[in-house]
């Protein structure tokens, strides 16, 4: 559905100098230096599939979302979205493809909602018929019916979003590029929009690309994540795999029946990282998983200390993600930084 191969897009900026003096120089300057936002960049997403594509800022996110809406073409390299190349074929490419900015909206500000979904269909040229059903089950699966009729500028930034996210989806399009649409979002509105995507995306079997710095939204949302930074992929894959690869730490979470603050035989051994005494009685463990055998782990403390519960708890997907990029993981297979 969508490829991406060996894309890159350089960007020519002015030269910059310091000073008053280098300022004004600047001015009449034509030196430029080039800057490369997308660097040989590969990547597929399958056909019904949700795919995260996240990055830090400036890492390419954006600019790699225009190219693949259309808005932009690239130095280097081809990609194709649903068989068609997006900055070749715009007309025909649109009416195919839906895009959800979260800091820009496609609804006219004056206009009720309904009007504006009504324009987009005559821009679409979505018969009528197939506009009435399609409206009926993105009105019910949105819950917009109760600001249906309101104004776009009286419309809250939630309501906003769900009405910006059925405009994208009132052709049927086979492919959604959403960037950022949880932004600024309570978590209620946001858990509402999640289950919304996803519900969409059943219904529909609708191609999911979605960029975001909320990695509740991605855990949430997407099946497969892609990671970039600096224009170059680093991850491509499941989120299971992400963790498997990425999170190599665990933390085990004991209580005991009585007060311990020792586990002095623990602290000593190779592979844990801390040990710390969260109450009196409660204590938790984190260790590198390749370095500690867990079961032998578990044996050792339930046989010497009387264990009441305890809780395993897997690095969390944010976390998994900083460590990615603070190099303070496994950032290539094979490959450990600590």
């Amino acid at each position: 559905m969508i490829t991406v191969e060996h894309l890159c897009k350089e960007f020519k900026v002015n030269k910059k100098y310091e000073g008053l003096g280098g300022t004004f120089k600047s001015f009449f300057s034509r030196e430029y230096t080039i800057k490369r936002a997308i660097d040989d960049l590969s990547f597929n997403v399958g056909r019904g599939e949700m795919a995260g594509y996240i990055g830090l800022n400036g890492a390419g996110k954006s600019t790699t979302i225009k190219i693949l809406s259309g808005l932009m073409e690239p130095t280097q390299g081809i990609c194709t979205v649903n068989g068609m190349i997006p900055y070749r074929e715009r007309k025909r490419y649109t009416k195919n493809i839906g895009v959800v900015f979260g800091n820009r909206s496609q609804l006219w500000w004056d206009l009720p909602v309904s009007e504006s979904f009504s324009v987009l269909q005559k821009i679409y040229e979505v018969p009528k018929e197939e506009f009435s059903e399609r409206l009926d089950f993105l009105i019910e699966i949105l819950g917009i019916k109760e600001f249906y009729l309101t104004p776009v500028r009286n419309l809250s930034l939630g309501q906003k979003m769900r009405a910006d996210l059925a405009a994208s989806m009132l052709h049927n399009p086979a492919v959604l590029f959403l960037d950022e649409p949880t932004i600024g979002l309570d978590i209620i509105v946001k858990e509402k929009i999640r289950q919304a995507i996803k519900k969409i995306n059943k219904e529909t079997n609708t191609t999911v690309l979605l960029t975001t710095h909320d990695l509740d939204d991605i855990e949430e949302i997407c099946n497969k994540i892609i990671v970039i930074d600096k224009g170059k992929k680093i991850f491509d894959g499941s989120l299971d795999e992400l963790k498997n690869v990425y999170a190599i730490t665990r933390t085990v979470h004991f209580e005991f029946k009585e007060e311990t603050t020792c586990l002095i035989d623990i602290r000593e051994r190779n592979g844990i990282l801390n040990v710390e005494n969260e109450e009196k009685n409660r204590i938790s463990i984190k260790f590198l998983k390749k370095e500690v055998d867990f079961p032998e782990l578990m044996q050792d403390i339930v046989g010497k200390y009387d264990v009441t519960d305890f809780i395993v708890e897997e690095p969390k997907l944010e976390e998994i993600v900083k460590g990615i990029y603070t190099k303070d993981c496994v950032y290539e297979r094979g490959n450990s930084y600590k």
